[in-house]
């Protein structure tokens, strides 16, 4: 076999090596996807990652007053012109889940949101509306149902780690979630909710008649 290859072409050479190559990559590959594989050659975790580290301090202002949970399935295909989808093309089934929370910020109130009667027995309090947060997609509980890819997305897949695809539905998904949070009444819920903290608050200082009204 040693004298063989010694009298072989260059280019026979070349292609002998990259054939090896392939074939190694191949069978690595075809192992890993072997179910009990990892648990035969005894295959471990290990954490080695850095201790977090404190970057800021930020003070709130903000009353967070209701918090809604959303889901979505995201249904996302691309495909090329001219292209046959089992060729070129990507479809995606995606489970979205997250949380969007509705807040009042009490940060930039001035003198005259808070008015007291004389007496300090009415106090009448003028708020700005309620707003919506980010919506914070929970990766715990989203996941993909499904992934169907042409030929040369899986070709490509293979050769490199392209998240792209993961991150487009990721993207969708949020932005599904912070559509029907606007349609959901969250921030309505809000208000009320901010309301009934106030007059509590108010009530055990004394005040008998507590208004608030929204839109600053």
């Amino acid at each position: 076999m040693t004298t063989s290859l010694r009298h072989m072409p260059g280019w026979a050479k070349a292609v002998t090596a990259v054939a090896v190559v392939l074939a190694v990559l191949f069978a690595g590959f075809r192992l890993s996807v072997l179910p009990g594989v990892e648990g035969l050659f005894g295959t471990r975790t290990h954490d080695r990652s850095g201790p977090a580290l404190l970057k800021s301090i930020r003070d709130m202002s903000r009353y967070q007053a209701a918090s809604g949970n959303f889901q979505v399935v995201v249904d996302l295909e691309k495909d090329t012109r001219f292209l046959p989808d089992a060729i070129r093309g990507t479809r995606t089934l995606y489970v979205g889940a997250g949380t969007v929370d509705a807040y009042v910020d009490l940060g930039h109130l001035g003198e005259d949101a808070v008015v007291v009667d004389s007496d300090r027995t009415t106090a009448t309090l003028r708020l700005p509306d309620a707003r919506l947060g980010t919506p914070a997609l929970d990766p715990g509980r989203s996941y993909a149902v499904s992934k169907q890819r042409g030929l040369l997305d899986r070709l490509g897949d293979f050769f490199s780690d392209n998240p792209d695809s993961e991150k487009a539905v990721q993207k969708l998904a949020v932005r599904h979630i912070a559509a029907a949070a606007k349609e959901s009444g969250l921030t309505a819920r809000a208000e009320r909710n901010t309301t009934d903290m106030l007059r509590g608050l108010l009530h055990s200082l004394g005040f008998t008649r507590v208004h608030v009204t929204y839109g600053r």
